[in-house]
């Protein structure tokens, strides 16, 4: 990519193992390897309070296969920004999309050392395409798409990807400021594609509360209206916004909700 990156012993002196993690605790509950004993012990304590969270946790990444399929298949996208990417699991979106349209484009953006460290994991691109990281902050958005225009034409189609990621701006303003302005840089014919937890569960809010009273960075928990207010001037494909499970599921399967919403729009 264009810019320089971070050497692996610049990330590993940026890790913080004293306090938990989310990206290495969603990792634990999905049942990965990249975390350390301070994230277990703050995801068995998350899950004896929130004992869906885990659930959950499958649940937002089988969306996300069925999403991204969608978008790259039928809708025919071959460009992806993948913000707030998360620890490599199974099925990462270069790996859905290429497997699709060996020719896609992915970029991923995180601020965290760790992922940083497990980049090259996620730059394992088929040879028709392109997987690239970018070390950036999700609080400075034209920074993100000047540093993916370099790998990314937004003179053609993008899918905009922030998921689970906007909970973590504290400020609810400020999050909707920040998808009004990513949203506002993709040409007609793209897609955002989304989701996040919601404070559609006692038992969650209080799982949630109890992880940031940890001192790790802390995740707000929003209503399903304010979580739709992200989508304001999109054309929303059915079924709209819904409990991830519920959003297309697979034929055959009796999908359970759970409170993470989420849903795939269009820009006109």
């Amino acid at each position: 990519m264009a810019d320089s990156k971070p050497t692996d012993q610049d990330a590993l002196s940026k890790i913080d193992t004293s306090v938990p993690h989310s990206a290495r605790i969603w990792n634990y509950w999905m049942g990965g390897k990249d975390n350390y004993e301070v994230d277990r012990v703050a995801g068995d304590a998350y899950r004896e309070t929130a004992p869906n969270i885990e659930t959950m946790a499958r649940a937002s990444r089988h969306y996300l296969i069925r999403a991204v399929t969608l978008v790259a298949g039928e809708l025919g996208v071959r460009q992806f920004l993948d913000i707030g990417t998360g620890l490599p699991t199974y099925d990462n979106t270069h790996q859905v999309a290429q497997r699709i349209a060996p020719e896609s484009r992915i970029v991923y953006v995180d601020n965290d050392p760790l992922v940083l460290r497990h980049a090259q994991a996620l730059l394992t691109s088929s040879p028709e395409g392109v997987t690239e990281y970018i070390d950036a902050d999700l609080h400075e958005p034209e920074r993100i798409i000047e540093r993916a225009a370099k790998i990314l034409d937004f003179d053609r189609p993008v899918a905009l990807m922030l998921m689970g990621i906007l909970g973590h701006i504290q400020d609810y303003e400020e999050a909707k400021s920040i998808v009004r302005r990513l949203q506002a840089a993709l040409p007609s014919g793209s897609y955002f594609v989304h989701y996040d937890s919601t404070d559609t569960d006692a038992s969650l809010k209080d799982a949630q509360q109890g992880y940031d009273d940890t001192g790790a960075i802390p995740y707000v928990l929003r209503s399903p209206e304010q979580v739709a207010a992200y989508y304001e001037g999109l054309e929303l494909l059915e079924p709209g916004i819904v409990s991830c499970p519920l959003w297309r599921p697979e034929p055959g399967s009796a999908p359970e909700p759970t409170d993470i919403y989420g849903g795939v729009a269009r820009k006109p």
